[in-house]
């Protein structure tokens, strides 16, 4: 028994000590039919899954970097805002959260403002990052909406929103929900001048965030298989006390609805996007605003609608003013009663 002790069991030993250890990362389980993905495959083929075509959650930096040409684009910085205006705190304080949501993703918020191009045409793209709380949508979300939206009516590009998120960001409260009309407005801005604005619904879109700037667009494109929706499945069907159809809230079932435009695979979706600008924009000058001396139809309606938009802010600023402190519901009744 000496040679098996003294020579095999230490060769043995010395053979599965000096193999590598094997990542735990190589491979991904494909949500939809269970099969093993390899990574560097998965990748290739744009978080798709090779055996059942599922569309798996895509990274913002890899989408962005496949979506706009060359996979250059000029980010935006976000605009600055109040860290924690509640001073919220659960099991966790909400300034904690963030800046773990920070050090995890590298980036200040759950969205991403890139200028650039998708085959030649210029565009402004406002991506969620689902990996920051969800995508949840705040304060800092919102203010970024805005900038989107501002600077595609400065430089006269068309704008693209692509939403992944779980909706309003809770721990903002009253705030978060103050970004349903401002968003609202900021795309209404956008259209008024002219501009296409596009929405590419992804999974999961959801909450405040559908119930917004993300169904008021002038073309809505949806990747196979998202789920779309306000409430969630079981929350309607506890509500309503129905049993709900089969692939309820997927973007195939809302295109056979109506609420949804086209279902658009990964891998046609710069093709479709770039066409949609040239069907959307003047097709005279190949999809592009012309620049000269003189006023386009754009620019002339740009200057209309910001003329607008200051005397409808003055007249609100004085309507502020004049406003009483606190109007009772009984005062709103007789004022009622007597109009």
């Amino acid at each position: 028994m000496n040679w098996l002790s003294n020579f095999i069991r230490p060769k043995i030993r010395s053979l599965v000590e000096a193999q590598k250890e094997v990542p735990d990362n190589l491979w991904t389980k494909c949500p939809s039919c269970e099969g093993m993905l390899f990574q560097r495959d998965l990748k290739e083929r744009m978080n798709t899954c090779s055996h059942c075509g599922h569309h798996l959650r895509w990274p913002v930096t890899e989408r962005l970097e496949i979506l706009f040409d060359g996979g250059k684009y000029q980010n935006l910085k976000l605009p600055s805002v109040p860290a924690d205006p509640l001073k919220f705190k659960d099991r966790k304080k909400y300034v904690d959260r963030l800046k773990d949501a920070r050090e995890e993703t590298g980036r200040d918020d759950a969205m991403v403002v890139g200028v650039g191009q998708v085959e030649g045409r210029d565009i402004v793209v406002a991506a969620f990052d689902f990996d920051f709380q969800g995508g949840s949508m705040g304060t800092a979300v919102g203010e970024s909406i805005v900038m989107a939206a501002e600077e595609a009516v400065k430089r006269k590009f068309p704008l693209l929103i692509i939403p992944a998120s779980g909706g309003a960001r809770m721990q903002e409260g009253a705030f978060s929900l103050m970004q349903m009309p401002r968003t609202i407005i900021a795309v209404q801005m956008v259209k008024e001048v002219g501009l296409p604005y596009l929405v590419l619904l992804t999974d999961p879109t959801t909450g405040g965030v559908s119930a917004s700037f993300a169904m008021v667009g002038d073309i809505h494109m949806a990747e196979p298989g998202a789920m779309i929706g306000f409430a969630g499945k079981r929350v309607i069907q506890e509500t309503i006390r129905e049993a709900l159809p089969e692939g309820f809230q997927t973007a195939e079932y809302l295109v056979e609805h109506g609420m949804v435009d086209m279902v658009v695979p990964r891998d046609q979706q710069r093709a479709v996007i770039a066409r949609l600008i040239g069907f959307l924009t003047d097709k005279s000058t190949g999809g592009k605003v012309k620049k000269g001396k003189g006023d386009t139809s754009i620019s002339a309606r740009a200057k209309a609608v910001d003329t607008k938009s200051r005397a409808a802010g003055a007249v609100a600023s004085a309507v502020v003013v004049k406003m009483p402190t606190r109007v009772t519901p009984a005062a709103t009744r007789k004022k009622a009663a007597h109009a």
